[in-house]
């Protein structure tokens, strides 16, 4: 009867092994193709276009997809030096920065700041929900190692300037500089890509008011970093 139970939970554990392995065969095919392919709609998109449709079932994502080459040196500057000063030297993870955040939560008794880099947030954005999950950190660190793995930076902020949030249903910075300043990605100038670049943490929220005293002095701070950004 023992053997019998322990060979019961053998096969289990080993069918679990194998469907474990198919799930990350699935995430780890998906990045390779999209090393080469451009995403269409992300997991946060099609979870952020739900929401919208539950209010409005005819609603619509903002979201242009535009080469490299094509977004504005100035917004590609301002989005490293507010969102991950160290991404072209790093492989995917800032752990002085990760520390630095949790001393300052544990501070402040509650989350307000985070420490993920571009990579890691890109990795969320493709295929993972908001939830902050023990699962989806672990998921989301995998994923981050892949990214960095098989794609080079430019790819990376690449696709992350064409898929994060940049307000109600705007996606990506081509939708981004059309909303705020009818321009496309490329005639963002610094001032303008600095502004966007400090909206990036909670778009939705101070898409309502970007001009806002705390926002004109996050600007200003980003502007004077902008000089000093690395990008690929």
């Amino acid at each position: 009867m023992l053997l019998g139970l322990a060979r019961r939970i053998r096969q289990a554990a080993i069918v679990l092994a194998l469907l474990l392995l198919a799930w990350q065969g699935w995430y780890f095919g998906w990045v390779l193709w999209w090393k080469y392919t451009d995403p269409g709609r992300t997991a946060f998109m099609e979870q952020r276009l739900a929401e919208l449709r539950e209010k409005n079932p005819t609603a619509e994502l903002k979201h242009a997809w535009v080469p490299y080459g094509k977004i504005s040196p100035q917004l590609k500057r301002a989005v490293v030096a507010s969102e991950d000063d160290k991404f072209v030297d790093h492989e995917g993870f800032d752990w002085e920065g990760m520390q630095k955040a949790i001393e300052k939560n544990e501070k402040k008794g509650k989350v307000v700041a985070g420490g993920s880099t571009i990579s890691q947030q890109l990795a969320k954005n493709l295929f993972l929900s908001a939830a902050k999950t023990p699962w989806r950190k672990a998921q989301e660190a995998v994923i981050t190692l892949w990214l960095e793995w098989l794609w080079d930076k430019r790819r990376i902020l690449e696709v992350y300037l064409n898929s994060v949030e940049w307000g109600e249903g705007v996606f990506g910075a081509e939708a981004a500089a059309r909303r705020y300043y009818g321009i496309s990605a490329a005639r963002l100038d610094a001032e303008q890509a600095a502004r966007l670049a400090v909206m990036l943490p909670a778009p939705r929220r101070y898409e309502k008011n970007p001009y806002s005293p705390y926002l004109n002095l996050r600007t200003s701070v980003i502007l004077g970093r902008m000089r000093f950004s690395e990008v690929p």
